[in-house]
């Protein structure tokens, strides 16, 4: 087929080029421009390709004060985005957008038209992105995102769409700007300051200088903080009817025989029974020793309840968040210098910092990981017969413990981003010639407490021999403690020395960075005349080395840090594109593009991706537009280089299910260890467009696109379930609580393979609207609408999961589901020096299903059985923002905002793990009401 695409497309272009050239005649340029989806320009902003453009204002009226913001609400995100609010995730203190659900990684981000270097901490360990926070808010000029497939334009990682940001090219002048932003519950706290300077006119001085400088910091809002929120935030729900069944019944439940949850006072089991009992229980089957200092009232107030006996805290509300805090350095610098009439030098210089902290649920001494050389299962922890705090003194006892004492787990993700460019643009022979190099790069850091040693947690628990040898072996804080030392639980931990602590829980990192390094240079010209006026052409090359590292953490490489799987890679290849592009207007009323790119990557081979499209426009207000595109995207490092992921899902276990195990039948956390294969094939596409163009009245816009995207060759893990049912896992006998009982999945073996095709379809329905009021003023409506008719994923073994508007895909980033709707409306009200702008974003409802018509029904249940939510649905939510800006004076304006107006909480999730009870798409519910006030003043 490739073969066949070039045989025709080829001789094509250049039999069209030799027409239109022996046609050439002088013509009086015009003025023209380029936009995101082709490199030739040209007079009108509507192409074969949709593209939705979001201005300064567009961005100032949203309310959001950073980019990263304001694209997750869009109604083209979709599955996959990454939330900056997610800072449990692998890839914390960073925020990716994922046109039409088919992930971060298939959205390509550019700058100023060129790539940016990807974040350092890849999207579930596996898909690298770029971080929208590098955006500097304040030089931009507007956001182009292309709505079709363009890999035949920009190569790789274009599969879903592009999101272009266009910065300030040329500013004189002096600008500040300041904005406070608070919660209605005073937290939360958003500062934001920038400085915008330029001086120097291409006209008269032949050089402009613009610089600017932002400073952002947002504070930290704590689940705890949302307590009146109904269960926002909240992992115990049995007042909404849930129990520990379903592990929504706070942490510690004692579950069955041989299950329990972890206690922050410490559940131990009966080494004869296998019953687990709460060590502050005054009955305790078997106990020899009693510890009445362990009961549950002196850890907690919390309903208790347990029909078990566990002591119950809510560990989620206690310990994590709603958003990390943030702080962040943001400048971006912009030197143009007129080398003569027709030739511009360029150099942009992007500097980005930030320092991102995130907090979450202290460590269990029994979650169980993975590394390269498989799973460590510690389900086996005990104390040791002689361990002072052992109610079964005299025998080994297992144990299940929350470490509150070691405090919560902390991230500290500290990133920087370098983007610098140099070039030259300019005029040649009637070509317009643009060539560059760039320097890319993002270096990220992550320092980690409360993370336990697997070898010196058991070794003070248990000091046995062998223990206390592997202790010593890995640790010297371990071999400098006095011999014998014990690590106290529950009530006496109070006992435990600094120096204990420091060999149990120390401070641990690992340091990412990627890297790009580009040559590029294209030319675009017009040749001849078509009928329908001269025909546009442009050529380009590029040349791009990449580079990626991320180091373990410290431990995981051994699967020593309990908890905490292991994410490692390592890779660097060069790449090398040519390409074209023809723009030919065959009649006055019927344009014609097309474009055809050859890369070649020295680790996965050569591509070649052709796009087509037509536009007809009949009369001046009306147009029928179509594209056909394919499309690629090489594998990452992370995915085909040198190195392994182990991390966590949600799943059933059919086989217990199946013999009555009860806890087994609902989705539970579990290890997934994934090794990166070098022998994957690129990700495929093919995409189709077909539109309306439509301005029925004046200042009136309407426009529907159906589209269609089919990937093939998907790199993916092993669907998880499918891994289960095909016997690619490792077990815990030891957890057996019935006859024939296997035991609980400690991890399900994996890697990388091309395994699935998927096939979306939609359609975008864009209205504008401005009505003329006279002294009143104007009034512009604009609504956006986004409706996924499937999202269909097939495997390699034929059976098919369609994850439109359900729960699914729970594999991907942190299980936001596949809503079939999202909507955004806005209408804005102007009047002199007042503006005032009312938006609406709606998420539509979600079937709570793994995917349409699974066959095991309703991915969680309230403890009676019955569907939860009711009816198994998650309701569909809206928020309302208001925005205002005031014009003071011809140099100053205030602005105001209030997101989530009317104060909206999110609908319940149970079963997302990207936060905690309700969905990551809906934060500003559980953030609630939000003010924000700013000042903008010209010098």
């Amino acid at each position: 087929m490739e073969n066949a695409m070039k045989k025709l497309i080829l001789p094509g272009l250049l039999s069209v080029l030799g027409q239109a050239y022996a046609q050439e005649a002088a013509q009086q340029p015009m003025q023209r421009v380029e936009i995101t989806g082709s490199n030739i320009r040209r007079a009108q902003a509507e192409t074969a390709s949709p593209v939705q453009t979001l201005s300064r204002a567009d961005i100032e009226k949203s309310g959001k004060t950073t980019v990263a913001e304001l694209m997750q609400t869009l109604a083209v995100d979709n599955q996959g985005s990454v939330p900056m609010t997610f800072g449990g995730g692998f890839a914390s203190g960073a925020s990716g957008i994922s046109l039409r659900g088919l992930g971060a990684a298939s959205t390509l981000v550019l700058i100023n038209g060129r790539r940016v270097a990807p974040y350092g901490l890849a999207d579930d360990g596996q898909k690298v992105f770029a971080d929208l926070n590098v955006i500097p808010s304040e030089a931009i000029e507007r956001v182009e995102i292309l709505k079709d497939g363009a890999s035949a334009i920009y190569g790789s990682d274009a599969i879903a769409g592009v999101v272009n940001v266009i910065l300030r090219r040329d500013f004189q002048g002096t600008t500040v700007r300041a904005s406070q932003g608070v919660s209605e519950e005073r937290d939360g706290h958003d500062t934001r300051l920038a400085i915008t300077h330029g001086i120097g006119s291409l006209d008269s001085d032949r050089y402009n200088f613009m610089a600017s400088l932002e400073y952002g910091r947002k504070g930290a809002v704590a689940n705890s903080a949302r307590s009146g929120r109904r269960y926002i935030g909240r992992s115990d729900l049995r007042d909404y009817g849930f129990s520990a069944q379903e592990t929504l019944g706070g942490t510690g439940a004692i579950i069955s025989n041989n299950n329990a949850g972890s206690a922050v006072n410490g559940n131990v089991r009966n080494p004869d029974t296998l019953d687990y009992y709460s060590r502050g229980n005054p009955a305790g089957a078997g106990f020899t020793r009693f510890f009445p200092g362990a009961a549950c009232a002196n850890f907690t107030r919390h309903p208790q309840g347990d029909p078990g006996g566990g002591c119950l805290i809510d560990a989620q509300q206690q310990y994590s968040e709603i958003q990390p805090e943030q702080e962040t350095a943001n400048a971006f610098a912009r030197l143009s210098y007129q080398l003569s009439p027709g030739w511009l030098a360029y150099s942009e210089l992007n500097f980005y910092h930030s320092n991102s902290t995130a907090t979450t649920t202290p460590s269990t001494v029994s979650a169980s990981v993975g590394y390269p050389g498989g799973p460590v299962s510690n389900a086996a922890v005990q104390l040791g017969a002689a361990h002072p705090d052992n109610p079964y003194f005299g025998r080994a006892a297992r144990l299940r413990y929350l470490a509150a004492d070691a405090g919560p787990r902390v991230s500290h993700v500290g990133s920087d981003f370098t983007r610098f460019v140099a070039g030259a643009k300019g005029n040649w022979q009637q070509w317009d010639i643009d060539a560059a190099w760039l320097f890319s790069q993002n270096e990220v850091s992550n320092t980690r407490t409360g993370y336990l040693q697997r070898d010196v947690a058991f070794a003070l628990l248990d000091p046995s021999p062998a223990n206390v040898a592997a202790a010593r072996a890995r640790s010297a804080a371990y071999a400098a403690l006095p011999a014998g030392s014990y690590w106290r639980i529950g009530e006496n931990a109070g006992l435990n020395s600094a120096a204990l602590y420091g060999a149990l829980s120390p401070t641990i990192a690992n340091d990412a960075a990627t890297r790009i390094n580009q040559l590029d240079v294209k030319a675009s010209r017009e040749f001849g005349q078509l009928p329908g006026g001269a025909l546009g052409m442009a050529v380009g090359a590029e040349y791009r080395r990449e580079s990626t590292e991320l180091a373990p953490t410290q431990g995981t490489e051994i699967g020593n840090i309990i908890g905490l799987g292991y994410s490692a890679y390592k890779g660097k290849r060069k790449a090398s594109a040519v390409y074209a592009e023809l723009l030919a207007p065959l009649h006055k009323t019927l344009e014609a593009s097309a474009a055809l790119r050859y890369d070649h990557f020295s680790d996965v081979g050569n591509s070649y991706t052709p796009k087509a499209g037509l536009k007809w426009t009949p009369v001046k207000e009306f147009a029928l537009r179509g594209t056909f595109a394919r499309g690629f995207r090489a594998p990452s490092a992370a995915e085909n280089g040198v190195g392994g992921l182990a991390a966590f899902s949600t799943a059933e276990d059919p086989a217990r299910c199946a013999l009555g195990v009860q806890v087994a039948c609902n989705p539970a956390s579990i290890a997934i260890i994934t090794s990166p294969n070098p022998a994957l094939a690129p990700e495929r596409s093919k995409s189709y467009s077909a539109g309306v163009v439509w301005d029925p009245l004046p200042r009136t816009s309407v426009s529907l696109d159906f589209w269609q995207i089919k990937r093939k060759n998907e790199i993916n893990q092993e669907q998880t379930d499918a891994a289960i049912a095909a016997g690619h896992i490792a077990r815990d006998p030891s957890t057996a609580v019935l006859p024939g009982d296997p035991g609980a999945i400690t991890a399900v073996l994996a890697r990388y393979v091309n395994s699935s095709n998927t096939k979306v379809r939609g359609a975008d329905l864009d209205l504008r609207k401005t009505f003329g009021m006279g002294s009143w003023g104007t009034l512009s409506a604009d609504a956006k609408w986004t409706h996924l008719f499937k999202w269909l994923r097939t495997e390699t073994d034929g059976s098919q999961r369609d994850f439109a508007g359900t729960h699914g895909n729970c594999d991907v980033t942190n299980c936001i589901g596949t809503p079939d709707d999202r909507v955004n409306l806005s209408a804005t009200w102007e009047r002199d020096a007042l503006r005032l702008t009312a938006s609406a974003n709606y998420r539509g409802k979600l079937d709570n299903t793994l995917f349409k018509n699974d066959p095991d029904g309703c991915a969680t249940h309230f403890a009676d059985g019955t569907d939860a939510p009711r009816g198994c649905k998650l309701a569909s939510f809206t928020t309302v923002d208001l925005t205002a800006r005031w014009r003071v004076s011809e140099k100053m304006e205030v602005t105001a905002s209030v997101q989530n107006l009317f104060d909206k909480i999110a609908p319940l999730d149970p079963l997302t793990y990207g936060a905690v009870s309700y969905n990551p798409l809906d934060y500003s519910g559980a953030l609630g009401r939000y003010f924000n006030v700013g000042m903008r003043y010209k010098f």
